[in-house]
């Protein structure tokens, strides 16, 4: 049965149209319970951990605010190796190292597992029963989409195009989270290798509310109450806010990080596979500029590159350079405002109330 757009947040059990991105890696359980508690959607990326990993994260999130809390799984396909393009890859960025004293891994490895065929991870959401999980890169099996709606789990899932919000509404999710080309970190692509028509929020999030059934969730460059009333009028139910949060206090991003996305370097975002091997938007920075010229078919696959991506960022901040790390911002990041995730969501709350009245019941 198709969830109404109207009953989404009802189901949810929220009050605010706002959903706190769930950002591997950035977002954290008290960010999470924060943003729940203030009546806004908190979330948790876990797809750089464990099923052991999440279970933590979610055990944390729940004993500090026992509301509605949103959980987010990696689908990519599990990366192939390519020795030769990997060792290439390697000598390539072997200079950079070498700014550091440190040399570079000696090979790659898969540091993320894919929840396609991530068994423990699933029985794990079987278990907690989140009210909300959300799938980016692509689907999980049919199976574990109907056995995971089955236990009253609300699912969303990540579209770029009209072709996979299609794709998603066929599977049977309740909801589509329109990721527009503005959006920081990973593009939500399900083929990274296919042409990219690098749709915006606003046209995605009104193309896909026209031509689809569920609802709704827009997703790129919102960092204000002005930006979530818009995607309102255009007929999402809820907007989507990532770097808005990045700069939060409870947030885990560095003092490196918090510093680019604060000052004027946050003018300047670019979209790059160097960092990771999949499209991602970060501020422009040491890391973006050094691998700008080079080719994305010389770059090893997705999380394989982020190996090395990593290993990068880490011996440049032992030595106080934070320029090689992965900060993910999207085209919206001048508008950052750094205070406590509940002021943020309370500010937010104000601004979409003056701008567009109350859309509790959109």
């Amino acid at each position: 049965m198709v969830m109404s757009k109207a009953s989404l947040l009802d189901r949810i059990g929220i009050d605010l149209p706002i959903f706190q991105a769930p950002m591997a890696g950035v977002s954290t359980p008290a960010m999470a319970a924060a943003t729940s508690r203030a009546g806004a959607l908190g979330s948790l990326g876990v797809g750089a951990v464990d099923a052991q990993g999440a279970a933590a994260m979610i055990a944390a999130a729940t004993d500090l605010h026992p509301g509605p809390l949103h959980i987010n799984l990696f689908c990519h396909r599990p990366a192939v190796s390519n020795v030769a393009k990997e060792a290439a890859w390697i000598d390539q960025l072997r200079p950079l190292f070498a700014e550091f004293d440190m040399p570079p891994p000696a090979r790659l490895t898969e540091i993320y597992r894919s929840f396609v065929e991530d068994e423990a991870m699933f029985e794990l959401l079987l278990r907690e029963r989140p009210a909300v999980v959300s799938f980016h890169f692509g689907l999980p099996r049919q199976q574990w989409i109907d056995e995971l709606r089955h236990k009253g789990i609300i699912l969303l899932a990540t579209a770029t195009n009209l072709d996979e919000g299609q794709a998603i509404t066929a599977a049977g999710i309740d909801a589509v989270v329109a990721q527009g080309w503005e959006a920081g970190g990973h593009r939500g692509m399900f083929d990274c290798d296919a042409p990219d028509d690098r749709i915006g929020t606003l046209a995605l999030t009104r193309l896909l509310a026209q031509n689809l059934e569920i609802p709704v969730i827009a997703a790129g460059g919102i960092m204000d109450g002005a930006g979530v009333a818009a995607a309102l009028a255009l007929g999402a139910v809820a907007a989507q806010l990532g770097t808005a949060f990045v700069a939060c206090d409870e947030s885990a991003a560095d003092e490196g990080y918090r510093a680019a996305l604060t000052s004027v370097a946050s003018r300047h975002t670019v979209m790059t596979r160097a960092i990771s091997g999949r499209p991602a938007r970060s501020l422009a920075n040491r890391f973006t500029g050094a691998t700008a010229a080079v080719p994305s078919d010389r770059i090893p696959a997705y999380p394989r590159a982020y190996d090395i991506g990593k290993a990068l960022h880490a011996a440049g901040k032992a030595r106080g350079e934070f320029g090689y790390g992965a900060q993910w911002a999207g085209q919206g990041a001048p508008l950052s405002r750094p205070m406590p995730t509940a002021q943020m969501v309370a500010t937010l709350a104000e601004e979409l109330a003056r701008n567009a009245g109350d859309h509790r019941t959109v």
